[in-house]
This record gives C-alpha cells, sequence and structure tokens, in this order.
C-alpha cells in the first residue's frame, strides 16, 4: 500500500489475516439491533478459521455483559472474545505499578472489575494512591471528580481509558468520556496516558489476550478505528454502516485512511483488488471515478464494495493533489 492510497489483496480477507479485531457500534450493531448481515458474517469469518475479537472504547460494561448483549443479537460471543479501553487499561496500570498498587477508580463497573481483574487494588479518591484511572460512568459523583481533579494537578499519574467526545445512549446522543477528560486536562494542565482507540495499547491488549500474527482492525470510524489501526501499525477495514459517510470518506489525510473499504463485513469475504489508475480516472469493476472541475463524478455499474473503492481513490488521488476534498453533492452510492 502506498501513501495515501488503498491497498490490495487477491485472497479474502477473511483467508489471508488470522485475527478480526471488529469495533461493535456501527460494525456489529447499531443501538439496540444488529447490523444487517452482521451475524453471519462473524460466524462465516470463523468458519474460515479467523478468530473474532469485539473491541470497544467503552469502558463502563465489563466484557461478560457485552457478550450477553452480542449473544441477545444473533452474535456468538463469550466474554473472553470481548477486549475493553478498560481492559486495556488496567494492563498500562499494571506494567507500571505491579501487583498490588493502589489506583483510585473513577468510572463505571467495567473499569472497577479490569482493575481487579489484573490484581490491583482499588482505593478511594482521598485515599492514598499510585495512580487514578477514568472512564464513562454516569454514577460517578461531581465531589469525586473534583477532588480527583485536585490530585492529578498535585502529580497523581492518570490514566484515561479513552477520549471519545461522544457515547450512545437510548435517548440520544450524549457527551462521552473525552468531555470529561478535557475539563480534567484544562483544570490540571496535565495529559493522561489514554488506553483506548486511536492510542495502541487496546489493540496491543486485543493481541495479547486473542492472538494474531496478521491483524485487521474492522471499524466505521476514521478518527478512531483507522487512527487507531495506523497508530498499532496493522492494516484496517472501513465499514460503510456507521458514522463515516461519502462525506468523511473523500475528506481523509493519509492517516485516517484505511488498507480497505467496503460496504458492511461481507467485505470481509472477498479480494479487495486495487482500482486501476489512469489519466482519464480510477476504474474497478464496470465503475470509473473521476473529478471534473472539483466534483466527484462516477459513470458505470457493478458491485457497490468496487463503488467505493473507486470513489475512495479518485477522491484521495484529488484530494492529494490539490489540497482540498472533492465536492459529492452530485453522487450517491448504489444500494
Amino acid at each position: 500500500m502506498t501513501a495515501g492510497s488503498l491497498g490490495s489483496c487477491t485472497e479474502p480477507l477473511d483467508r489471508t489475516y488470522d485475527l478480526a479485531m471488529l469495533d461493535l457500534d456501527g460494525v456489529v450493531y447499531i443501538g439496540p439491533e444488529a447490523v444487517p448481515g452482521a451475524p453471519e458474517h462473524v460466524a462465516a469469518a470463523r468458519t474460515e478459521g479467523m478468530r473474532v475479537a469485539f473491541i470497544t472504547n467503552n469502558a463502563s460494561r465489563p466484557p461478560s455483559a457485552v457478550a450477553e448483549h452480542l449473544r441477545g443479537l444473533g452474535v456468538e460471543a463469550g466474554a473472553d472474545d470481548v477486549v475493553t479501553s478498560a481492559q486495556a487499561a488496567a494492563r498500562v496500570l499494571i506494567d507500571r505499578l505491579g501487583e498490588g498498587g493502589r489506583v483510585v477508580v473513577l468510572g463505571g463497573d467495567g473499569l472497577a472489575d479490569a482493575i481487579a481483574e489484573v490484581g490491583l487494588e482499588q482505593v478511594g479518591v482521598e485515599e492514598d494512591g499510585a495512580a487514578v484511572v477514568t472512564g464513562y460512568g454516569p454514577d460517578v459523583l461531581w465531589g469525586q471528580i473534583m477532588r480527583g481533579a485536585v490530585r492529578i494537578k498535585e502529580g497523581l499519574w492518570w490514566v484515561a481509558s479513552n477520549t471519545d467526545q461522544t457515547f450512545p445512549t437510548s435517548f440520544g446522543v450524549a457527551p462521552g468520556h473525552g468531555v470529561l477528560v478535557e475539563t480534567l486536562r484544562r483544570f490540571s494542565g496535565v495529559d493522561p496516558v489514554v488506553a483506548g482507540k486511536p492510542s495502541r495499547p487496546l489493540l496491543d491488549e486485543t493481541r495479547r489476550r486473542c492472538g494474531g500474527e496478521r491483524p485487521l482492525m474492522v471499524g466505521d470510524r476514521l478518527d478512531t478505528d483507522i487512527e487507531g489501526a495506523h497508530t498499532a501499525g496493522v492494516d484496517s477495514l472501513l465499514v460503510m454502516t456507521g458514522v463515516t459517510g461519502l462525506a468523511e470518506l473523500v475528506a481523509a489525510p493519509p492517516e485516517l485512511r484505511p488498507t480497505y473499504v467496503s460496504a458492511d463485513l461481507g467485505g470481509l469475504h472477498a479480494a479487495h483488488p486495487a482500482p486501476e489508475v489512469s489519466d482519464d480516472g480510477v476504474t474497478l469493476g464496470g465503475w470509473t471515478a473521476h473529478v471534473d472541475d472539483g466534483e466527484l463524478v462516477v459513470d458505470g455499474a457493478g458491485e457497490v464494495d468496487d463503488w467505493w473503492r473507486v470513489v475512495a481513490a479518485a477522491a484521495w488521488r484529488h484530494l492529494d493533489t490539490h489540497g482540498e476534498p472533492v465536492a459529492v453533492g452530485a453522487v450517491a452510492a448504489p444500494e
């Protein structure tokens, strides 16, 4: 894969890579419902011998609760198949503090469980501790946050589970843990060690727990999933079932570009040929994309995944040459 371009793979991804690290919301499920076809695609990848891990920046729920949710959607999953940013944060802490290290925990049950699992000791915010770890926790009291902020400013080592700015809830998209991180950072002047995507501890912890010589990160967000893959030095597949749309894809700078792109998790079972690039445009599988006076133009017919590939290749070529994204108001992805 050259800088700024899509990669290519002559064999299906689930035969080329031995571990799929699947983001959850927008990839496997959207809110309370499974992404159409996701349970079947996960099962098919496993049939080909691919190990599947479900990874999430959400530090509030323990892996057993995440696995139960997945099974309720028809996705076979056990607690050992789930890796959370809470577990990644616990690994960061145990590596520095050692077993028995005393940690102030400001977060939900998932974070507390992860701390206990590795042999760290949870202490109160006013007690003597070697570090503080923070994560999304709707029941954490403001008084505890205030005391924690003062202790961070005074020098207590700080690990944050993630910096997600938003969090999906039953009542809409709400402020995520990243909002609290920004508040604590502004007050204390301290940058935390971050465990979740796009930082690499979560992907490293997933490989440690699940194995895999050739892992593939699969996600729907450019600024967490795909950037995290770049940070960890692994290949990535972007699926278009979540928050990333056409406008975000064509405007992606090199550090946010996936190795592969597909409409959904069905992309795991397919080869990913590279589009052919010429002076006339970008061509693949019956589609041709080019840019005319700053507007993206796509002609032809074929598979939807090939449409996304020619669009990405043509748009990134234009962005890298001209420094501005193409206009996409006149095109729409095929159904």
